[in-house]
């Protein structure tokens, strides 16, 4: 009989220690914690990022589940009580807020919900960076003493958008501020051989370390020349930047038919006519009929 009294003793001693074991095998799921695994909660849109979602205790397996705003975005069953991470792509506004997550397990009631994440946007990376601005003028030619205008446009970049000029590496202009898609423009009065260029613009607007340089731009001399008729049915030609009254003829009367011409040259100055002093210039030349 006391035999009896001790084995039903000791078996409700190993009962209870059974239950124990069973109870501590069953462990309710902790709080989880919400942390980006890069450590920073300032990011820039396009920018992807993970959260490590981790609860310390309890009994595998565990189900995360990341929330945005209370809506829930993904879920992730892990097997024991290594962290869930959650890739996320931050594409616009819309997707930066409080984030949680919830761990469950099988024995917990409703499941835990970890501290809130809140994203802060950078909101200088949504301005468009400019592109690379390019530098024209209506009149490719120019002359001393001739007003030219140049223009410089970036056709990509959010506004406004900021150009100065340069001839060389000097600057010629101050900054000119753009508030619509138009380009800046100068104007720029030809006075010497330096005028003519090089010439670059600037373009830069709210994006840092983000200035772009156009394409180089130089004037070419404008070779204007006068034309008129000699006696012998010859044109000839005067550059323009000689005086109006400053005409060279060509006077050429052949030698041999056919073969050979022979050529002088008269200098016509304030109506008046003297022939040069130089040498007859034979060349050959073939005339077709």
């Amino acid at each position: 009989m006391v035999f009896l009294t001790i084995l039903l003793f000791s078996y409700l001693q190993m009962s209870q220690q059974i239950q124990k074991t069973t109870a501590n095998s069953k462990e309710m799921i902790s709080n989880p914690r919400l942390i980006p695994v890069h450590g920073t909660l300032n990011i820039v849109r396009n920018q992807n990022v993970t959260l490590s979602c981790h609860s310390d205790s309890g009994s595998p397996p565990v189900r995360y589940t990341l929330f945005k705003h209370n809506q829930k975005v993904s879920t992730l069953n892990r097997p024991d009580l290594t962290p869930s991470l959650f890739n996320l792509t931050i594409n616009s506004a819309n997707d930066v807020g409080e984030y949680k997550c919830k761990a469950e397990n099988n024995i917990s009631s409703g499941g835990k919900y970890s501290n809130s994440l809140n994203f802060t946007l950078l909101v200088f990376f949504f301005t468009e960076p400019v592109s690379k601005p390019m530098l024209s003028s209506p009149a490719a030619q120019a002359k001393k003493g001739q007003n030219v205008t140049l223009s410089c446009l970036s056709e990509n970049g959010s506004l406004p958008i900021t150009y100065i000029f340069f001839r060389g590496r000097q600057s010629i202009s101050p900054p000119v501020k753009m508030q619509k898609r138009e380009a800046a423009v100068i104007f720029l009065f030809i006075n010497s051989s330096s005028d003519f260029g090089p010439y670059k613009c600037r373009a830069e607007n709210s994006v840092h370390n983000n200035t772009k340089y156009s394409n180089s731009f130089n004037f070419t001399l404008a070779e204007k020349f006068k034309s008129t008729m000699s006696s012998t049915g010859f044109t000839s030609t005067t550059n323009a930047e000689e005086s109006e009254d400053y005409v060279i003829y060509a006077e050429i009367e052949p030698v041999k038919p056919e073969e050979y011409i022979n050529f002088s040259a008269i200098r016509r100055e304030d109506g008046k006519a003297e022939e040069r002093a130089c040498a007859t210039i034979y060349s050959k030349a073939i005339f077709r009929d």
